[in-house]
């Protein structure tokens, strides 16, 4: 589910994702009526201590890229894991993943290439690694599927001790 919610463009970055995650999957857990357990994401882009965002066109994509090339960014997500209690107050589990990634030095045929593909939209920082976007990585450093948008170490951290607190069926 896509929740429709309000999300910090803004402000402290590591904040801004817990936050952003947070009011996803509360929005989601009342959609469905508290049942079930809610998992919810928010990954962004940081350099220089700014969310880079998700580029709204190709200009705006091909600044973030050159903003990135030859440089090391941060890559943030915010987990957020929701379960329903016993209590009727959901029990919460939090965290945040950050890996850093290095660009290469990109050229002007590299840049109109990636941003000709489209890849970059509704993307933060205008780049997937996953596909074309590894063209565009140095390297890597720390968790790569956090990079992608779901950091799993994170998750199998927390999901095992919200499911034990929670101390219903929803341990399964």
């Amino acid at each position: 589910m896509i929740p429709d919610v309000d999300e910090l463009t803004v402000g402290e970055p590591e904040h801004a994702v817990v936050e952003n995650a947070r009011r996803k999957a509360r929005a989601v857990l009342e959609q469905i009526g508290g049942r079930d357990p809610v998992l919810a994401a928010d990954t962004e882009v940081v350099l220089d201590g700014r969310i880079l965002g998700k580029a709204s066109d190709e200009g705006e994509a091909r600044e973030r890229l050159e903003s990135l090339s030859g440089r090391t960014h941060a890559v943030l997500s915010g987990l957020v894991v929701l379960a329903a209690a016993e209590t009727g107050e959901p029990i919460e589990r939090a965290g945040v993943a950050r890996s850093e990634v290095t660009f290469r030095k990109l050229s002007s045929r590299l840049l109109d290439a990636y941003v000709a593909s489209g890849e970059w939209r509704d993307r933060a920082g205008a780049y997937a690694v996953q596909g074309l976007g590894s063209t565009l990585v140095e390297r890597v450093d720390g968790d790569l599927s956090n990079v992608i948008g779901l950091p799993v170490n994170l998750l199998f951290e927390l999901v095992p001790g919200l499911l034990d607190a929670a101390g219903d069926s929803h341990s399964q």
